[in-house]
């Protein structure tokens, strides 16, 4: 058994809960701060300590999060990461270049428009302006923010007043949940159901999880301002439907709210399936913002690129708003995804970056088959999850205190790591506390690694028969 981490003796103050699991423990670097107690220094000295505001406390960035605790600081050097959904290649190297020559220019290294370089904002019209069905307008209905998370904190800043109401799916993006409440607006939880359908083709694999259309009537109120999509979707890999999606519209429309529809995952739905761009749907565009990320496109999550797209209505406050949050974007990284852009189409790198994600899929998803574990079928994004109910420890395990508190997914994820040598990530981490125990049965993997990486995982992975029940 590998020693404890460094982060054992984590633990941060808990408060009564309905569901017997206790919140996330506090940020131990805050927990002195929060309790209004000094920060000691050198000598005698110490630091003075001001309270935090609430929204904090509320959106969850107090808290020890899950990137935290899997940090590759804190597991087996030898670790492969499957956890984070970065990519362990580069981006194209004809992107790479337009960045290069903009770091050589005078112009790319100053500020760019507050609504995004021209250059990049008519390569997001010309790719983007077929697949709405209309001619983008480059001047109000595109705005290019800090990456896809920036614009859409913008867009709630931008709409959400106090109280406002704003219904996510769960299992949900994390940055949802603190950007909304930062702006005063109040999340409301709709969680997705997994299937117990086979999925075809497969022993263990199960269909992708489902909406309950009546949980989502029920959940909205006079107060609601706002619903969120996000398809294809992180971290269950669901490429919603037609029909679901325009189930959500009638919802929409009948009760006048505003949709962020968020696609950053938009060139990579697989088996032939339809994206659908909920902007598209009859009376959608008028209500919709739909929101992109050069980093997912092209491999470059580190640009922090991306941009929203949809009516002047709502593009206009938007970019008010991000003009007083980041006022511009990095002009070099935005001359590469505006490169990107211009030559994917006659390179046909989105298509061969298809392919080469449905063999990556193929690694994991042909692991868990030998495995005999069940996994949700990823029909989109670079995501796909495994169910870890089966998976026994020894009972004496010396887990972290970090983890008491957390769903059990998180020892599940916490042994697979420094047992097994493969670490992914908690899916109760993305849930709000009463829906827990949806999650807790679910460990994300992430297949954005290239193949050698994903092989070796895989190999490894076949351990977890020795512990299964």
């Amino acid at each position: 058994m590998r020693p404890k981490s460094v982060i054992s003796g984590l633990a941060g103050a808990r408060c009564s809960l309905s569901r017997k699991i206790a919140p996330r423990p506090l940020n131990p670097l805050l927990c002195a701060t929060m309790s209004g107690a000094s920060l000691s220094q050198a000598g005698d000295k110490k630091m003075k300590t001001f309270p935090f505001a609430s929204r904090l406390k509320e959106g969850r960035a107090l808290a020890l999060d899950v990137w935290s605790v899997f940090n590759a600081a804190n597991l087996p050097p030898d670790c492969i990461n499957l956890g984070q959904g970065y990519m362990n290649f580069p981006p194209p190297p004809w992107a790479r270049e337009a960045a290069e020559q903009a770091l050589r220019s005078t112009e790319g290294n100053h500020y760019s428009p507050p609504k995004g370089r021209v250059r990049l904002r008519n390569a997001l019209k010309e790719f983007y302006s077929p697949q709405f069905g209309r001619e983008l307008d480059p001047e109000t209905e595109i705005v290019v923010t800090s990456g896809a998370n920036e614009g859409q904190y913008a867009a709630w800043a931008a709409f959400l007043e106090q109280g406002d109401e704003v219904i996510i799916f769960e299992p949900f993006f994390d940055q949802y949940l603190p950007s909304i409440v930062f702006n005063g607006g109040k999340p409301v939880y709709v969680p997705l159901h997994p299937s117990t359908e086979a999925t075809p083709g497969t022993k263990v694999g199960k269909k992708t999880w489902k909406v309950d259309f009546d949980e989502l009537r029920r959940a909205i109120t006079p107060r609601t301002k706002m619903i969120v999509l996000n398809t294809p979707h992180n971290p269950v890999g669901k490429v919603f439907t037609r029909e679901e999606l325009e189930r959500v519209a009638q919802l929409a429309e009948a009760h006048d709210l505003i949709v962020m529809s968020d696609e950053v995952y938009e060139s990579l739905v697989f088996d032939q399936r339809e994206h659908v761009r909920f902007a598209t749907l009859p009376g959608m565009w008028e209500r919709t913002i739909t929101v992109g990320s050069a980093g997912k496109l092209f491999a470059a999550t580190g640009w922090r690129v991306g941009w929203v797209v949809g009516p002047p209505a709502l593009i206009g406050p938007t970019l008010a708003a991000t003009t007083r949050i980041v006022f511009c974007t990095n002009s070099p990284m935005q001359e590469a995804a505006a490169a990107g852009l211009e030559q994917a189409g006659e390179r046909g790198f989105f298509e061969t970056q298809l392919r080469e994600y449905e063999e990556r899929r193929g690694v994991l998803i042909d692991a868990f088959e030998r495995l005999g574990m069940e996994y949700a079928w990823p029909e989109g994004s670079y995501f796909i999850l495994l169910n870890i109910s089966r998976l026994r420890w020894p009972e004496e395990y010396d887990f972290p205190k970090s983890l008491e508190g957390r769903g059990k997914d998180f020892r599940a994820a916490w042994f697979m790591a420094n047992e097994i040598g493969v670490s992914s990530i908690p899916v109760s981490e993305f849930y709000c506390e009463d829906h827990v125990s949806i999650g807790e049965n679910y460990a994300r993997f992430a297949f954005c690694k290239d193949l050698d990486t994903l092989r070796r995982a895989a190999e490894r992975l076949q351990r977890l028969r020795e512990f299964l029940v």
